[in-house]
């Protein structure tokens, strides 16, 4: 009965911390700084996924935000690591599907970014306005057909290289490749890559030091969003790939109970964090997910009348 009870009224609030660490000092110590840094918490009960970068001498962040359990996820950045410059992100197609994963990166004068959009069935490629911020233009589809989530892609010898997973497949992953982001992306000879659910989900920000390629993924052993585990890429080729498990990114208090996302600056490294709390609605809330399933014009009804 207490374990019932637990799941009707308590649900997850995840938030965005960060440590001033680079990534060579995360690699060398094989954890986290313990002097994190939480932002002050938003209105929504879902802030992660958070990709950093920076803009005209600005930190600047891009997150998923639900706002409740009934809700799609939806992009924001916010500026200077604050909530309260929070601004929707606009311009993601097609219109009124589920978004996450902003992955943002990169290549030459330009920052892009590619979002998860399973729902689309598709991987596109998105650059960011320069002189704002939350407006974003799809430049071109990147793989088609499937339900691609959490992908992340990184420019590595001489190459772009993409890995991604397909939402209902667990325990595979795809990497495909190319020599620029105009050309087509080749699927790697070993597609579909066999692995385990410690590592074949992405869980942020592919990284480099000195020479070495690292790939932090989900651990999805015990839970969803439980931890990250950070992979160090040992081989990487077209037709060839290995990697080994280095370390396990655990929790930060009092955000104790989740952390699936981790993004990095030359000396900042942004995450995420769950925490489990009350809520008299949440139980009714959670039925009605169940109930209207995928339906957007019943979700839209139902919420506005009973909660709004």
């Amino acid at each position: 009965m207490r374990n019932y009870l637990n799941k009707l009224f308590y649900t997850d609030k995840w938030n965005i911390g960060y440590v001033h660490q680079s990534a060579q000092d995360f690699i060398a110590r094989r954890q986290l700084d313990d002097k994190v840094v939480w932002l002050k918490e938003s209105k929504a009960d879902y802030a992660a996924d958070p990709f950093v970068f920076v803009h005209r001498s600005e930190v600047h962040v891009y997150y998923e935000e639900l706002t409740d359990v009934l809700s799609k996820g939806r992009i924001n950045v916010i500026s200077g690591l604050d909530f309260s410059t929070k601004k929707r992100v606009k311009g993601f197609k097609p219109k009124d599907i589920h978004l996450s994963y902003p992955y943002i990166f990169d290549d030459q004068e330009h920052t892009y970014c590619i979002p998860e959009t399973g729902q689309a069935k598709e991987v596109a490629l998105y650059e960011i306005d320069a002189n704002d911020l939350s407006k974003i233009k799809k430049m071109r589809v990147l793989l088609n057909g499937k339900s691609y989530v959490d992908t992340s892609i990184i420019f590595y010898k001489q190459k772009f290289w993409l890995f991604t997973s397909v939402s209902g497949k667990p325990n595979v992953f795809y990497i495909y490749y190319a020599d620029s982001l105009d050309n087509e992306f080749i699927s790697h000879a070993q597609n579909p890559i066999e692995t385990d659910n410690k590592n074949f989900r992405n869980a942020g920000n592919l990284f480099i030091v000195g020479d070495q390629l690292y790939r932090p993924t989900q651990n999805m052993e015990l839970v969803y969003g439980g931890s990250v585990v950070i992979n160090q890429v040992i081989e990487l080729s077209e037709t060839t790939f290995a990697s080994k498990v280095l370390f396990e990114v655990k929790p930060k208090a009092p955000y104790s109970i989740g952390l699936h996302n981790i993004s990095m600056l030359d000396h900042m490294i942004v995450f995420d964090g769950k925490r489990s709390f009350f809520s008299s609605t949440v139980g009714i809330k959670k039925i009605l997910k169940k109930l209207i399933g995928k339906s957007a014009s019943i979700y839209i009804n139902v919420k506005a009348f009973l909660f709004n």
